[in-house]
């Protein structure tokens, strides 16, 4: 019997989750993922310059673990930008204390908006209630379509364009 991954730690959620290059039409694009996990690794050592061992603390996982993440997390990234493909940032076995619930794997973006879909909190951007218009997250296109009861914008496409949406 195989053990069950750990779930890693996750402190933040990105603003944007899908990166593409430009002038290159997205039905031609092959994608990579790369998880929730592997992106903070990379922002945690990367970009605020810890090192391995705190930054595994951090995750609640080991420094190994935390070093084959980042060694996956660089190989994706490195390999779309010589191949000039789309980056999308999603899944993971990770945990987000800081918004609700966790997710696991292929279970969305981690919102961690619970069951109340954070329809009692007083104002931010999860408290519009049901009206509202999902907008491309592509600054080229800026489509609006309105908003769908019971289907968040971040689970939506662009029917322009096919890039991601977010509400507003």
């Amino acid at each position: 019997m195989v053990r069950p991954r750990k779930k890693r730690q996750v402190n933040f959620f990105p603003r944007a989750v899908y990166f593409k290059p430009q002038n290159i039409p997205l039905a031609s694009l092959r994608e990579i993922n790369l998880t929730l996990d592997e992106l903070e690794a990379l922002r945690l050592v990367d970009w605020q310059g810890l090192g391995q061992t705190e930054a595994g603390e951090k995750m609640n996982i080991s420094q190994s673990t935390l070093q084959r993440i980042l060694k996956e997390a660089r190989q994706k990234i490195a390999g779309a930008l010589v191949k000039g493909q789309a980056i999308r940032v999603e899944g993971g076995e990770v945990t987000m204390p800081g918004f609700g619930r966790g997710l696991g794997r292929g279970q969305g973006l981690g919102r961690g908006l619970g069951r109340g879909g954070g329809r009692g909190r007083q104002g931010g951007p999860y408290a519009a209630g049901p009206g509202g218009v999902c907008v491309c997250t592509n600054p080229d296109c800026k489509n609006e379509v309105s908003h769908l009861v019971g289907q968040p914008c971040y689970q939506r496409k662009c029917p322009k364009c096919g890039s991601p949406m977010v509400r507003r």
